[in-house]
């Protein structure tokens, strides 16, 4: 009998590994589907939504060079319009997966302002690399800094406008901490827009805001066209902080595990080439700037992307904080703690009006355990720990700990 059930498991296994080679998958994505006792990813075709941003590049570049196909999958890059539709198209089905900001998905999962849908991060993107730009004119009266701004602000009264990019996004969050950490309210003591970051510079540029927070290239842009100075890298508020996340709803990831795990390790496989070189970081600006992407000029990219800043005032200064997409892994694993920090934000600032349970709602988006499976097959290191410590701008430290009292440590709030 024994005997029996060995020949039979035996000829199973042959048959399987038959079938997954006949698929022409790699021999990482094999391991992984073996392990799954599946087959080659369900969905072979995935469209992945983006706004027009640097940090866009890791989706972009994995369809470009071919990665995904290594991994059974295509990659169909959707340029949008807005956050905003970006959430939408999410939530009804139209895209994938998208590159997308960590608080808009934490927002959707908790129906703050808009639809309620489960939603996933399945990794981060990267870390660094955005930019707080205030207007040439502010900055011509002394205002170039937060607490030269609220010097200006105090003594210079009249309603101030700053835009962000998304109610619950990376970028009103950087903005409101930083306005903060100066004594400012940014609910009380200015007026506070949402603007999609391709149209932040032509906004600030016929007068329609003093500030802004966005992801590049749009900060520099405004500082190669005269209008703006940098106030602030957002490297400079929380070094190596989470920026853009692949996101899909929890469903997506239930009914399709080999095609997110698939998509996971080609961008993976992409982050990891950008980072690589020179040559390669280059090479992407060329591509991203292209009008199907960023469409913007090459040297709207290539400056802030290997560190190399200016202000807008003279001042010019070479980061080792800018915007990375890999660095040995350590950027894309979705920390459990990054995703609860957001939460503490959106407390703070009145978009919850009660404490959630802050770790639970962390464990039940960040898809940890989908994001060891495709590391481990491609050997990318995984932190042992999904907290971390970091401390901001203000001096504070988050180590997510304490949730709670984190978020009603804070002076200035809602």
């Amino acid at each position: 009998m024994t005997d029996l059930l060995n020949t039979r498991l035996s000829r199973r296994t042959v048959l399987q590994t038959a079938a997954v080679a006949a698929t022409g998958l790699s021999p990482a994505l094999r391991s992984v589907v073996y392990a799954g006792g599946s087959d080659k990813p369900e969905k072979e075709e995935v469209k992945i939504g983006f706004i027009p941003l640097t940090d866009c590049a890791s989706v972009v570049m994995a369809s470009v060079l071919g990665f995904d196909k290594k991994y059974g999958v295509k990659i169909i890059p959707s340029k949008e319009a807005s956050w905003a539709g970006v959430r939408d198209k999410l939530v009804n089905g139209e895209l994938d997966f998208a590159h997308v900001l960590y608080g808009l998905v934490y927002g959707v999962h908790l129906g703050l302002g808009g639809p309620k849908k489960d939603m996933a991060v399945l990794m981060t993107l990267n870390n660094n690399g955005q930019a707080i730009t205030l207007s040439k004119k502010l900055a011509d009266k002394g205002a170039v800094d937060a607490a030269s701004l609220a010097k200006l602000m105090a003594s210079d009264k009249r309603e101030y406008t700053f835009a962000q990019t998304f109610p619950t996004g990376t970028h009103a969050m950087w903005l409101y901490y930083w306005l903060a950490s100066a004594g400012i309210n940014p609910l009380q003591d200015a007026k506070v827009i949402t603007v999609p970051p391709p149209q932040m510079v032509a906004n600030m540029r016929v007068g329609n805001m003093d500030g802004f927070c966005v992801g590049e290239p749009w900060g520099h842009r405004a500082i190669m066209d005269g209008i703006g100075i940098t106030g602030v890298t957002t490297q400079d508020i929380w070094k190596d902080h989470p920026e853009k996340v692949l996101g899909t709803t929890a469903e997506f990831t239930k009914k399709y595990p080999n095609t997110s795990r698939a998509v996971m390790m080609a961008i993976l496989e992409a982050s990891q080439w950008i980072d690589a070189s020179l040559q390669n970081k280059l090479k992407m600006a060329e591509t991203i700037a292209d009008k199907s992407y960023v469409n913007t000029g090459v040297d709207a990219i290539n400056q802030r992307i290997l560190g190399r800043y200016q202000n807008g005032l003279g001042k010019t200064w070479d980061d080792p904080n800018h915007m990375k997409f890999f660095n040995d892994g350590a950027v894309n694993f979705p920390y459990l703690s990054d995703g609860m920090w957001f939460l503490t934000q959106h407390k703070r600032w009145g978009l919850l009006k009660e404490h959630p349970d802050y770790l639970a709602v962390a464990k039940q988006i960040n898809q940890i355990d989908l994001y060891k499976q495709a590391a481990g097959a491609l050997k990318i290191n995984v932190p042992k720990d999904p907290m971390r410590t970091s401390k901001l701008i203000d001096g504070v430290v988050w180590d997510g700990k304490d949730p709670k009292k984190y978020a009603e440590s804070f002076k200035v709030h809602a």
